[in-house]
């Protein structure tokens, strides 16, 4: 059977909801997959604030609905169901204009039986507050639905000093998970480049992730990671308002897709990890690079991190010879290291290369080449 695409790829994957469909999808492709949550969602079940501010809402009904999340959209109906107030606020509803910030949450308005005005094109708060603003809210009652985040608040505030009543509604809050183990385990993958990628489906997913490394003092390996063009680790994130947490947490290389769906966002990543898939010639037999995994038409191999560093190296001059320092500089990145770490690489990633029918050659006194094996004979695994 020929091995999947993008066998040889490992991605961290940080979220909590949803993260087993996320992994089905990458592993379908061949990718191997890193759980690491950065972050917890709380929903608000029977939280007095939530049903006061509700019965509020019943009572003296808003001129504006912002939906923001399509979970928290279904949350709050779910919760109002709950104390027999479901059918008394989708009428308070019913009369306002209703403006969501994306697809999804268009989605589950109308779910709830109510229309949709107005939708962001950009999916952004920013986009749904500056309608608001030019349109002019000065004496508006705005029901504002919450997300877990910090910047419904900060929206909110700005319609407040435009004139408007803001009705902040807590569906649910994110917060750093019980056990942040997981979540370092991938930022310190990352750092050693054992991942590939990294995806992110919220903003305070990529925020979580960068304090809790910073927590051991791996916060600016870890953007250095990402910012790394040709060894680095590809942030994914979901959409553009996940992409601008990452750009205001000092990540500037990012994965985003056209369409801020989890789909569209797998499919981006498939791209990016398919473009780093090199093929490296080795006296003349040509030798397939996909991220971990080496592969010829007669065998595959998987390789260590650091092995394929140097299989990448090497063949980076087909033909030449590398000196123990030049290869200490370009895989370890420091020609000051022990020269003996490259002759125990080399060991073993000449044991590993012998199916494929090459080896490294020790060039006396000058270093390491690629070169095939004599006589080969192809080994199928």
């Amino acid at each position: 059977m020929a091995p999947t695409a993008l066998d040889g790829f490992t991605v961290g994957v940080t979220a909590d909801r949803r993260w087993e469909e996320q992994a089905e999808l990458l592993s379908r492709r061949g990718i191997a997959v890193l759980h690491g949550p950065t972050i917890r969602t709380l929903p608000l079940v029977s939280d007095p604030v939530l049903r006061a501010v509700t019965e509020d809402l019943v009572d003296r009904p808003p001129d504006v609905l912002v939906a923001n999340t399509a979970i928290g959209v279904r949350a709050w109906f779910s919760e109002a169901e709950s104390h027999g107030l479901g059918d008394a606020l989708a009428e308070a509803l019913r009369g306002a204009t209703v403006m969501a910030r994306g697809p999804k949450a268009a989605g589950a308005v109308h779910a709830a039986g109510l229309d949709v005005a107005w939708r962001a094109s950009s999916e952004t708060l920013a986009e749904l507050r500056d309608t608001l603003l030019d349109e002019g809210v000065s004496g508006s009652r705005i029901a504002f639905q919450r997300d877990g985040g910090d910047d419904v608040q900060q929206v909110a505030g700005e319609l407040r000093a435009a004139g408007a009543d803001v009705v902040e509604v807590p569906v649910y809050r994110w917060q750093l998970p019980r056990d942040v183990r997981p979540a370092l385990r991938l930022a310190e993958a990352a750092i050693e480049r054992r991942l590939h990628a990294v995806t992110f489906t919220s903003g305070p997913s990529v925020r979580n992730l960068l304090a809790i490394a910073g927590q051991a003092e791996l916060d600016q390996p870890l953007r250095a990671a990402f910012a790394e063009p040709a060894r680095g680790v590809s942030a994914v994130c979901v959409g553009p308002v996940c992409a601008a947490t990452a750009r205001e947490q000092g990540i500037e290389r990012m994965v985003t897709p056209h369409r801020a769906r989890l789909g569209p966002m797998v499919r981006a990543l498939h791209q990016d990890l398919a473009a780093r898939i090199a093929t490296i010639r080795v006296d003349g037999r040509a030798v397939e690079v996909r991220g971990t995994t080496v592969a010829t038409p007669d065998a595959t191999v998987d390789l260590a991190v650091r092995e394929v560093q140097l299989l990448r190296a090497l063949a980076a001059r087909p033909g030449a010879v590398s000196s123990k320092r030049e290869l200490l500089g370009r895989v370890w990145g420091s020609g000051l290291a022990n020269p003996h770490v490259v002759e125990v690489t080399v060991g073993r990633l000449r044991r590993r290369l012998e199916p494929l029918g090459i080896t490294v050659a020790t060039v006396p006194r000058r270093g390491y080449r690629l070169t095939l094996l004599e006589p080969y004979v192809a080994v199928s695994r």
